[in-house]
């Protein structure tokens, strides 16, 4: 449902009207309810604008390690999620690295992190000793 926002030029209320369509709006007689008076103007508070994005799907092995060599931890977020989305094959770290990625966290801080979990999980456990009775 398109809301558009509005301020009064009478008597300065900000207010935001909510319409069941764009035709709707565009036949509708907007009032004040504070003032009742027609005399508004709209307010744009936020615009969003889609970006032009990648296709990461269709890029080739030299145009992704491009993306790798750029440094942006999100685009790089941005390409393993499309590549591999939700599949459950790739496992768990793939999905947390994919996120941190794309929450902006630098790629060097997860990859040592991943490393870091790793290396604790080759080495191996000592046994305890067992106590004397």
């Amino acid at each position: 449902m398109p809301a558009y926002d509005f301020r009064c030029n009478e008597c300065g209320e900000e207010f935001s009207q909510f319409y069941k369509s764009i035709s709707a709006y565009a036949n509708a007689t907007t009032t004040c309810p504070n003032c009742e008076s027609t005399d508004l103007a709209r307010v744009i508070d936020k615009v969003n604008v889609g970006g032009g994005g990648h296709d990461y799907t269709k890029m080739g092995v030299d145009e992704m390690l491009g993306v790798f060599e750029a440094g942006d931890s999100k685009e790089v977020g941005k390409m393993f999620n499309q590549i591999g989305g939700t599949n459950p094959a790739l496992g768990a770290q793939y999905h947390e690295t994919t996120r941190r990625l794309m929450d902006g966290e630098s790629m060097d801080t997860v990859e040592k992190d991943l490393q870091s979990r790793q290396a604790k999980k080759d080495t191996p456990k000592t046994p305890s000793p067992k106590a004397k009775d």
